[in-house]
């Protein structure tokens, strides 16, 4: 599913202009689902903790038994050798990959060693600062590791997140506060998830149901730089409830203010701002 127009994909070895063919009808990927990716940002010439996503990747790989074939390192030079394609001011979205592609005897389980690698990279927009997000319950919960592979980014985890946003968006929200088995509030369906309340910060602790995400570490880093400590800990949607500011951390977009959760409405407040901006700030250093 293409994002954007202007597309660049790295498959065998080669960089290919647009949206290339990379899977076949018989790969166990495409057939059983055996799919990793992780997602990275390139903007303004900046790729914060590109190392980071690339390792998280092959971590998922191996959540998955399929074997993780390129180094980090590697994947590091293929995504810049492929961003000189892209104008230098363009924002990109990096999305390295894996699939399984043989099974052994029984077909369910991947082969080991035999594994696709792709890298896709797509021209997607920064969402603009005061771009805010509303949220609603629903009656989907994160599954837990018992029942799926929630320590990987799995392409086989989606569906319950799509699932989520659209009943969300069914009645009139643009995403879901979600919560765990236990009803403990994990994350959105597909974001992390942080709130403010009398100054202080808080996020939801990672019970394993969840991906304890990449930018939702930085910001808990920077924030503490600036000291301002956050609070790993139980929520409850009474608690977003009595929040005074909240906002969603990922990748795509780095930091989403959310306005609104089910009629309870917040501004875009000082502590968000301030995490965007240390955010960037984080990244132009670090460059």
């Amino acid at each position: 599913m293409a994002i954007s127009n202007h597309i660049r994909t790295y498959f065998e070895g080669v960089w290919h202009d647009g949206d290339a063919p990379i899977m076949r009808a018989a790969d166990h990927g495409s057939w059983l689902g055996t799919t990793v990716f992780d997602g990275a940002r390139a903007v303004n010439g900046l790729t914060p903790d590109l190392d980071a996503h690339c390792a998280r990747v092959n971590r998922s790989a191996e959540a998955l038994m399929i074997t993780p074939t390129v180094s980090v390192e590697a994947m590091v030079e293929f995504v810049h050798e492929g961003l000189s394609g892209f104008a230098k001011d363009a924002a990109v979205y990096i999305r390295p990959m894996y699939w399984a592609i043989d099974g052994e005897a029984s077909a369910i389980v991947p082969k080991p060693g035999i594994t696709g690698f792709a890298i896709c990279l797509e021209e997607v927009p920064l969402a603009a600062p005061d771009a805010a997000a509303t949220l609603t319950t629903t009656r989907f919960c994160r599954p837990v590791l018992e029942s799926s592979v929630v320590n990987a980014k799995a392409g086989c985890l989606y569906p319950n997140n799509a699932r989520m946003l659209a009943e969300a968006k069914a009645k009139g929200y643009t995403n879901a506060l979600v919560t765990d088995a236990l009803g403990n509030v994990a994350e959105t369906a597909t974001a992390n998830i942080f709130m403010v309340r009398d100054g202080e910060v808080f996020t939801p602790i990672p019970n394993g149901t969840f991906l304890s995400g990449i930018t939702r570490a930085r910001h808990i880093a920077n924030l503490a730089a600036d000291g301002v400590a956050v609070r790993e800990c139980v929520l409850s949607f009474e608690d977003f409830r009595e929040a005074d500011e909240v906002f969603m951390s990922g990748n795509m977009s780095k930091v989403t203010p959310v306005k609104e959760f089910d009629g309870t409405h917040y501004q875009i407040g000082p502590v968000t701002r301030r995490v965007r901006e240390m955010y960037w700030d984080w990244a132009a250093s670090a460059r």
